[in-house]
């Protein structure tokens, strides 16, 4: 079994970064607004504004796998009333896809957060046809809450996304609804 960590961005791993997000295989199962290509420059700007994000608001990490920067992880805040939710997103470079690395990162980027934070849930929402990644969610503990029917347009294709949810050890298991807390 490989080595899987989350560890904070170092601007060291901005070519790593440049690399697994020059694939348009990556780029189809994340959300738009990435430049293609990905340069080291756009690299450095993204771990830049994650070293500088908001303790407590992004937690952002790079996935490493052997020394190397394999992919990326954050857990966003949300706010107003789902203050105590985050987003999870993360992503690998192709070089690392099916060796069980995401659903390590995503486990101890969750175990992370709810040991480090007031964060009560943390969601995901992968485009329904991402298979992978949905499978990544529900061996990291995550719970399928639904489906989200023609809820994003991707490469000019309407798209069912699927909600995932993992709620922090406080509230797992003895959490419904109407309970107020």
């Amino acid at each position: 079994m490989e080595t899987t960590v989350i560890r904070p961005w170092r601007p060291e791993d901005a070519p790593a970064l440049a690399e697994a997000l020059n694939n348009r295989k990556v780029l189809a199962n994340l959300r738009d607004g990435l430049p293609f290509p990905y340069t080291e420059r756009d690299a450095l700007g993204y771990i830049s504004a994650m070293l500088a994000a908001e303790p407590g608001e992004v937690f952002a990490f790079a996935i490493d796998c052997g020394g190397r920067a394999a992919g990326s992880i954050s857990v966003t805040r949300c706010g107003n009333i789902h203050r105590r939710t985050a987003e999870i997103g993360y992503y690998l470079g192709e070089a690392y896809w099916g060796r069980g690395l995401a659903t390590r990162a995503v486990s101890e980027a969750c175990e992370y957060v709810f040991s480090n934070s007031d964060i009560l849930r943390i969601f995901a929402e992968p485009f329904e046809r991402n298979a992978a990644s949905r499978r990544v969610l529900e061996k990291s503990g995550f719970t399928l809450e639904g489906i989200l029917r023609a809820n994003a347009i991707k490469d000019g294709q309407v798209l069912n996304m699927c909600m995932y949810s993992r709620l922090s050890p406080e509230l797992e298991g003895g959490y419904g609804a109407g309970q107020g807390r």
